[in-house]
This record gives C-alpha cells, sequence and structure tokens, in this order.
C-alpha cells in the first residue's frame, strides 16, 4: 500500500530533513510518470494539469485555465519516501471515480468542496495526500486523472511570454508586492509568517498553504479575481467584512488539510469591477491576515 501509517511514524521519530528535500527526488521518473515536467519552487517539485478542456463562465465573465481551473500535485521527499499532494479540478460526474482509484493506492481525500459559485458547469475541488514511492505514487496519480477528462498528453511548449498589461502594474502596485504574469493570468502566492505543520513536516507556500490571489482581464479597465485566503480562526471574520466593503463575494470557507498546526480555513472569494476596486479590496484582506 503506497500510503503507510509507519512511514508517518518513523518520519516522527528520526525526523523529517530528507521529507522535503526536493533536490533528493528523481525528478525523470516523476515526469516520466505523469507523461510532463513540473517546476522547482523551493524545496518542492510541482507538477500542473490545467483543465484546458473545460469551459468555465461566472456569469457572463470566461474563466482562463490559471485563473480557478488549475489541478496540481506537490511532490517532496526522496524517491523511497515521497509526498504528494495537491488540488484537482473535477467535474461532478468525475468525483468519485477519481476519488475511489486514489483511496485504492492509499491515497488520503483531505477534502471536497466548492470553490467557485455561479459557474457553469459546475466545477468541484478534491484535495488529496499520498506517501510512497516517488515513481509508484505519480503512476497512482495519473491513473486516478486518467478516470476524469483531465488532459494528460504532453502540453505544447509554452507561448512565449506576452507583455503584461497595464492592470498588472496597478494591481502589484496596489498589493506591494510582485506577481506572476502566465496565460493571461496574474497570480500572487503570499506565505503566512508563522510555520504550518502537517504531521509534523512543515509545509510551504507551493503545497497550498500561502494566500492564493489570482486575476484577470474581463473589460476595458475591468478584472476578475478569485483564490483562497488561508486564515487562521481569528482572522475569518475580518477577512470577510473586509472584502464586503469591496464588493467582493466570499464563495466558500472550509479545510483543505486534515491535522495542520495552526487550524486552518480556506476562504475562496470572487470580485469583479474595476482595477482599482477589486485590488483595493484584496488589500483591505490581507491587511486582516497575518502574512509576510
Amino acid at each position: 500500500m503506497l500510503l503507510c501509517r509507519s512511514f508517518l511514524m518513523l518520519s516522527i521519530i528520526f525526523g523529517t530533513p530528507s521529507f522535503l528535500a526536493a533536490q533528493n527526488l528523481d525528478t525523470a521518473k516523476i515526469d516520466e510518470a505523469l507523461g510532463r515536467s513540473g517546476q522547482k519552487s523551493g524545496d518542492m517539485y510541482r507538477v500542473a494539469f490545467p483543465r484546458t478542456d473545460l469551459h468555465v463562465r461566472v456569469n457572463e465573465t470566461d474563466i482562463k485555465p490559471g485563473l480557478a481551473l488549475g489541478s496540481w500535485a506537490a511532490f517532496s521527499g526522496d524517491n523511497a519516501r515521497a509526498v504528494v499532494m495537491g488540488d484537482l479540478v473535477l467535474l461532478e460526474n468525475e468525483v468519485n471515480p477519481v476519488i475511489r482509484k486514489l483511496r485504492s493506492s492509499g491515497f488520503e481525500i483531505t477534502a471536497i468542496h466548492n470553490h467557485l459559485i455561479n459557474e457553469t458547469p459546475h466545477v468541484l475541488y478534491v484535495h488529496y495526500m499520498g506517501h510512497g514511492d516517488a515513481p509508484q505514487i505519480a503512476q497512482a496519480l495519473r491513473a486516478a486523472l486518467a478516470e476524469s477528462k483531465t488532459p494528460l498528453e504532453k502540453p505544447a511548449p509554452p507561448a512565449p511570454p506576452s507583455e503584461p498589461p497595464s492592470f498588472v502594474k496597478t494591481i502589484e502596485d496596489t498589493l506591494g508586492t510582485k506577481g506572476r504574469w502566465s496565460g493571461g493570468v496574474l497570480g500572487f502566492g503570499i506565505p503566512r509568517v508563522e510555520p504550518i505543520v502537517e504531521n509534523g513536516t512543515t509545509l510551504t507556500g507551493a503545497q497550498g498553504v500561502a494566500e492564493s490571489i489570482n486575476f484577470q482581464e474581463a473589460g476595458p479597465d475591468k478584472v476578475a479575481s478569485t483564490g483562497d485566503f488561508v486564515l487562521t480562526a481569528d482572522e475569518v471574520n475580518p477577512v470577510i467584512s473586509a472584502l464586503a466593503e469591496h464588493g467582493i463575494e466570499v464563495t466558500a470557507l472550509h479545510s483543505h488539510l486534515l491535522t495542520e498546526h495552526p487550524r486552518l480555513f480556506f476562504m475562496h472569494f470572487w470580485g469583479l469591477g474595476s482595477t482599482a476596486s477589486v485590488s483595493q479590496g484584496i488589500k483591505a484582506g490581507l491587511d486582516k491576515v497575518h502574512v509576510k
């Protein structure tokens, strides 16, 4: 069984320094198993599976894959003792075939829920974690994804980066930090100050515990924004109020993990309006969060 409770106990007893060292992973074998390459992000090796096959709209706004339709897997550890965790974007009829396949390979399902509201077609998000031999858990993940219509063929080489439109600078200046412009989406991953620990292991932003904020153009001087605020209990309602004061809707509030410390709540949102008003609303929310 790929998921082994004794492995978790050994990591607690003997420590976990190598548990997070992506340089000890044979990423070529992971790439071979998944049929695509990923990117190093600190001590993580992260592989993306964007749902480019889906055409999702929130009311009248067409959603780019990078805004809210990005399945992903973050690998850490070494070849024999790896961990993978991530988030899968699935249609309703894909959810249970995928989770049955994951469970048959020993993966833990840590959450199933919505991130958006009023979207067509309706999409759900499955959060998961698996442990074991790195190539084997990569193969098992790919087999689970094959139960959906997630594109699994090797993606075409990315297009040369386009010149960021003017709204990018406006948002970066408002938030006071640089984002990543790719595929028509401006993305931010803003880490929390305190360490987040799951099963004795300190997680990084690449494993889904950073404030994840995305923007795309939605018309002349207009942007759509979604993502999730990663919050402690005392931050939840101040952030809700700050967003509401700027016309940004909260679309979900829930957990993504099982045994994290401190306990975290993931608040998803939807903002649509002028670049200035939406970015100021996101900044107001971030001002209520203990971020770096």
